[in-house]
C-alpha cells in the first residue's frame, strides 16, 4: 500500500496516526486506513461466509460500520483484531437478517485461503467449514481466528473478549466432538 500512497502523492503515514487523523473526521485518512485493511477484512468474511457476494455484502456492512464505529477504536487492542471482531459482529448481524446460501465458492478459494494446499486439501476445508455453520456459538469465530488467520489462543481471545482458557476449551471441544471426522479427512453429514 505504501507504493500506491506514494502513486497517490500522499505521504505513508503509521495506523495510529491514520486513525486518530479518521477520528477526527479526516476522510482521506478514513479512505487510507480502509485501503490498508480491506483485504484483511474481506478474506476474514470470505472465510465467515464461504462464498463471494455474501462476503463483499458483509465487508461492506463491515466498512459502513466502521465509519460509523472509528470514534469507538480506543488504542486497547491492535487495530487488526478490533477489525475481526467488527466482522464477526457484522457477519452475524447479516446472518440473522439474510436467507442462508448453501453453495460454497470453491472459485477463488484460494484467493481467500493463507494456505497452499492441493485440490483435495482445499475440498476438505471447504467441507469444514461448511460444518462450522451448525456449530454451537463461539466455536466457528475461535477456529477461524486461531486455524484459518493464525492468531494465537491469545490474541484470538482478546478479540473475542473472552478468556484464553475459553479459547482453548472451544478448540478442545471441537477436536472432541469431531475427531473422528477429522481424524478421518472427511465429513459424513
Amino acid at each position: 500500500h505504501s507504493a500506491s500512497n506514494a502513486k497517490r502523492g500522499r505521504p505513508v503515514i503509521d495506523d495510529e496516526a491514520l486513525i486518530c487523523s479518521a477520528q477526527a473526521g479526516d476522510a482521506d485518512a478514513f479512505e487510507q486506513l480502509l485501503e490498508r485493511h480491506y483485504d484483511t477484512l474481506y478474506r476474514f468474511a470470505y472465510k465467515w461466509c464461504g462464498n463471494r457476494a455474501d462476503a463483499e455484502d458483509v465487508a461492506q456492512q463491515a466498512c459502513l460500520k466502521l465509519a460509523s464505529a472509528m470514534a469507538s477504536f480506543r488504542f486497547e487492542a491492535t487495530f487488526t483484531s478490533w477489525l475481526y471482531r467488527l466482522v464477526i459482529n457484522c457477519a452475524k448481524d447479516w446472518a440473522r437478517t439474510q436467507r442462508r446460501h448453501e453453495g460454497l465458492d470453491v472459485e477463488g478459494a484460494n484467493d481467500a485461503l493463507s494456505e497452499p494446499g492441493s485440490v483435495e486439501q482445499q475440498a476438505y476445508l471447504w467441507q469444514v467449514l461448511k460444518l462450522l455453520d451448525r456449530l454451537p456459538e463461539g466455536i466457528k469465530e475461535t477456529l477461524l481466528l486461531v486455524h484459518a488467520e493464525g492468531l494465537t489462543h491469545g490474541e484470538a481471545a482478546r478479540v473475542l473478549e473472552v478468556k484464553e482458557s475459553t479459547v482453548s476449551w472451544r478448540l478442545h471441544q471441537f477436536r472432541k466432538h469431531y475427531r473422528l471426522v477429522l481424524d478421518q479427512g472427511g465429513l459424513r453429514e
